[in-house]
């Protein structure tokens, strides 16, 4: 069965990157700009959300938000730019 989960990735206001994984990429943006969820992103205003990647699983979304998470800032700025060319 084909789930739906998400693996995104947010600019902040600093130009920091912060990597996720949801079931509903509407909800959690709003919950990271309320504030809630992540401290990371309570100290790092998020401002944009910059990649969204669609994953089969939870499974498959946790090991790919792992992976991205140990991507270099440059690699991350090329999947971004990778994404929205």
């Amino acid at each position: 069965m084909i789930e739906n989960w998400f693996v995104y990735i947010i600019r902040c206001y600093d130009n920091s990157l912060y990597t996720g994984s949801t079931n509903n990429v509407i909800r959690r943006w709003n919950q990271h700009k309320r504030g809630e969820g992540a401290k990371y992103l309570k100290a790092n205003m998020p401002k944009e959300m910059v990649y969204v990647e669609h994953c089969d699983s939870r499974s498959f979304a946790c090991k790919r938000e792992y992976e991205i998470k140990q991507f270099s800032k440059k690699k991350k700025e090329a999947l971004i730019r990778f994404n929205n060319a």
